[in-house]
């Protein structure tokens, strides 16, 4: 069976997470030993907001948002093997890849409840003590801005948007590769910033600071 033909839906998820589930077993073993993950408070799923506005659903983009499920694994042995990223960031990295196959929402900040591309980033460095601001255009103020796109290194944020204003945010992992929320009706996944429409969506990058 090709990747093409995987099915869709919740069995293709329940495919991804037991191979990314066996994978991150095999490579977060000796991180963890040597760099055990500090608690997360997840936020639980919350309820219908009373600002109608709130409400409204974002705008739905004809996007090609899921990368094949064989190009997410090996963007994760890639990321997970380069030499020269840091305990640290090869920690975000893997905590950023287990949750591929979440359902996006907006507004959502947990494992739970579902993500949006801001939740997404501000839930993974959260797990390893620091706070983001909650927003994408915020984020775009934090860290050290890495000007020159093949300067990208893993873990850098990278951000996109629309006439000159950011509006969307994801975890870069290295192979002209980064890992998002992308919208309504998506799982978080992989996505190409080297070609397509993301490639001709992205405005910059930001450097946070995460230590050794």
């Amino acid at each position: 069976m090709t990747t093409a033909s995987l099915p869709h839906g919740h069995t293709a998820r329940r495919i991804l997470r037991l191979s990314l589930a066996l994978l991150l077993a095999a490579l977060s073993a000796p991180l963890l030993a040597a760099n055990p993950p500090p608690a997360v408070s997840t936020i639980p799923p919350t309820s219908a907001p009373s600002d109608p506005l709130a409400a409204m659903a974002p705008v739905e983009l004809a996007t090609p948002d899921s990368a094949p499920i064989a190009e997410q694994l090996q963007a994760l042995q890639a990321a997970s093997a380069a030499p020269s990223t840091s305990t640290r960031v090869k920690t975000v990295l893997q905590r950023a890849f287990a949750l591929l196959g979440t359902p996006y929402r907006w507004g959502g900040s947990s494992p739970d409840g579902g993500f949006d591309c801001s939740g997404l980033v501000g839930y993974v460095f959260r797990s390893i003590g620091i706070d983001l601001p909650r927003v994408s255009r915020a984020m775009a103020n934090e860290g050290v801005a890495i000007t020159d796109r093949t300067a990208l290194a893993e873990g850098d944020l990278v951000f996109f948007g629309r006439r000159g204003r950011v509006d969307h945010v994801g975890i870069y992992v290295g192979d002209g590769k980064f890992l998002h929320a992308p919208r309504t009706g998506r799982d978080v996944t992989v996505s190409s910033l080297t070609s397509g429409y993301w490639a001709q969506k992205y405005m910059e990058a930001r450097r946070v600071a995460v230590g050794g």
